[in-house]
C-alpha cells in the first residue's frame, strides 16, 4: 500500500482552513485585497494607509464657493505575529489530513484563533469612544442592545453588515429578555435550542469569551475641569485638564464626556442631545501640577467639514465625567 505523505503546503492549507472557521470577530472585518501586496520590486513593507472617507460643505446660492480637499488616512501596522510550533515526526506525516488535522491541527488553530482575537479585540476596543450602558453593569435587555446600535445610527454607520459581540454571561441574560417580543420562527427556535440569537434589531448576534473588560485609570470624577476656550483647541488631539489630585492616573481606553461639549451630526452638523464621547489614546499621569493633557480620539474639530463637536458655552469650569467602569 503507497504512503500517503503529508507536505508543508498541505499542511498549512488544511491550518489555514480550520483557522478560519473558528475565527469569529476577524471574520466581520473588512478584509478587501490592496493591490499594493502585489506590485514586484516596490512592496509597501508593515505599514498600510487607510484612507478616510472626505468630507465637504454646501453653499447656499448661485455663487461656487470652492472648498479645498485635505484628505486623511490611519496607518494600519502589521507589527505583531503569533504561531503554534509543533515537532512532528517523519512517521507522523505519512497519516491521512484528516487523522492529522484532528489530533494535531484542530488543538493547535483553536489555540491560536482565541489568542488573535484576543489580542485584536483587546486592541481595538482601546481605539473606541462611542460607549452606551451602565459602566460595570452587563447588558440585560434588548434597549440595551438597541442603545449600542444608536450610536452606530449617528455616527452614519451603514445599515447592513452590522454585528453584535456578547459574553456568555451578557448573551443569556439578553436572550432571556427579549423572550416576548415577536420574532421569526427560526430565531425563537434558536434562542431556546441554542441559547442565543441569530439575528434581531438589524445585526447578527455572536458570542464570544474572548471579549476583553476594561480596568480604569486611578481617577477621580469629582474634580477634574476644563476650560473649553483654552483647553480645547481645533484639529489637536489633545485637551488639557485641570484640578487632579497628585499621581492620579488615565489609561489607554478610559472613556470621558466634557459639560458642554455636544457631539454633531457627521453630514448636517445639527447638534446631538447627548455630549461628544472621547477615549484616551495614550496613558497619562498627573505628575504633581494638578493638569493631565491626555491624548484622545477623535480629534475635536469645530468648525469646517469635519466638525464633529459644538461648544455650547465656552469658558473656564467645565466638568468632566468619566464613563468608563470596572
Amino acid at each position: 500500500m503507497a504512503q500517503t505523505i503529508l507536505t508543508p503546503t498541505a499542511v498549512t492549507r488544511k491550518g489555514l482552513a480550520i483557522l478560519h472557521n473558528k475565527l469569529k470577530f476577524i471574520k466581520t472585518i473588512n478584509r478587501q485585497y490592496d493591490e499594493k501586496f502585489a506590485r514586484a520590486g516596490a512592496k509597501i513593507g508593515s505599514s498600510l494607509l487607510i484612507r478616510e472617507p472626505n468630507q465637504f460643505t454646501v453653499r447656499s446660492g448661485a455663487i461656487m464657493d470652492v472648498q479645498d480637499i485635505s484628505e486623511t488616512s490611519q496607518t494600519l501596522t502589521l507589527a505583531t505575529q503569533r504561531g503554534v510550533d509543533v515537532n512532528f515526526s517523519s512517521e507522523e506525516l505519512t497519516l491521512h489530513m484528516d487523522d492529522y488535522a484532528q489530533r494535531i491541527l484542530e488543538p493547535a488553530m483553536s489555540r491560536l484563533a482565541a489568542e488573535i482575537e484576543f489580542i485584536v479585540l483587546s486592541n481595538v476596543y482601546q481605539d473606541i469612544w462611542n460607549m452606551s450602558g451602565t459602566p460595570a453593569t452587563t447588558p440585560a435587555s434588548l434597549t440595551a442592545v438597541m442603545n449600542g446600535a444608536v450610536k452606530l445610527s449617528q455616527g452614519l454607520a451603514p445599515d447592513g453588515d452590522r454585528h453584535l459581540f456578547l459574553d456568555a454571561v451578557a448573551m443569556a441574560a439578553v436572550v432571556a429578555s427579549v423572550s416576548a417580543y415577536f420574532h421569526r420562527a427560526s430565531e425563537v427556535e434558536r434562542a431556546f435550542s441554542e441559547g442565543f440569537m441569530g439575528f434581531a434589531a438589524g445585526m447578527k448576534w455572536w458570542e464570544s469569551q474572548m471579549i476583553p473588560n476594561h480596568t480604569n485609570g486611578d481617577r477621580t470624577d469629582t474634580t477634574p475641569l476644563v476650560n473649553t476656550s483654552t483647553g480645547i483647541t481645533s484639529g489637536t488631539a489633545v485637551i488639557t485638564m485641570t484640578g487632579f489630585p497628585d499621581g492620579l492616573k488615565y489609561k489607554k481606553g478610559d472613556i470621558f464626556t466634557i459639560a458642554d461639549v455636544y457631539a454633531v451630526n457627521p453630514e448636517t452638523k445639527q447638534r446631538y442631545s447627548h455630549l461628544q464621547q472621547w477615549v484616551v489614546t495614550a496613558a497619562e499621569t498627573e505628575t504633581g501640577s494638578g493638569d493631565m493633557t491626555p491624548a484622545v480620539s477623535p480629534t475635536p474639530i469645530t468648525s469646517g467639514a469635519k466638525q464633529n463637536i459644538e461648544l455650547v458655552s465656552a469658558g473656564a469650569s467645565k466638568a468632566v465625567v468619566n464613563l468608563t467602569g470596572g
